[in-house]
């Protein structure tokens, strides 16, 4: 059986990053952005954008046992964070100029990444870009505005997820 919705919410008497994914029957910490969920997220605020966000794909540094598409990250493989672009949001191949988030870490926060469709279609510049669903920290420290597990969490839960999976952020 595949999940289709993950609910997170921040964790009652938390920090503004300390949140909580519900999956079914799993609850499963997690990590948000520093600044906590928003539900007008501008570039660069450090905030979850509240709503409820599809996860279009994954990528992945080696083969993935997923049921949601996905596809190996190269390390060539960059996401364009640059308001001032038109290609805004956007995954590219490096090298570029443009200010960008480079999809293969070195802290390996990226080994299993989710892209969402949060700001994707229609693109509005500033509004926030690269909001992903990848590996945590270990001690779930913020992120810039993603939601985040700890890999073990990661490796249990993305196998689980459907093609139409989504996030709900509250």
């Amino acid at each position: 059986m595949s999940l289709s919705i993950l609910r997170v919410a921040r964790r009652i008497g938390g920090k503004p990053h300390e949140g909580r994914l519900i999956a079914g029957s799993l609850v499963i910490p997690c990590a948000l952005g520093r600044a906590g969920v928003r539900h007008q997220k501008r570039e660069g605020d450090g905030a979850t954008p509240a709503g409820r966000w599809r996860i279009l794909r994954f990528y992945s540094r080696k083969p993935a046992p997923l049921r949601a598409p996905w596809r190996l990250t190269r390390r060539d493989d960059i996401w364009c964070d640059d308001p001032g672009s038109f290609l805004y949001n956007r995954p590219l191949k490096a090298p570029s100029r443009l200010s960008h988030e480079e999809m293969w870490r070195k802290d390996r926060l990226y080994d299993l990444v989710g892209v969402t469709d949060y700001n994707i279609c229609p693109r509005l510049r500033g509004r926030g870009s690269a909001i992903f669903f990848h590996i945590a920290t270990e001690d779930l420290g913020p992120t810039a505005g993603c939601v985040a597990l700890r890999a073990r969490d990661m490796a249990r839960l993305a196998p689980r997820l459907g093609r139409k999976a989504a996030i709900v952020v509250g």
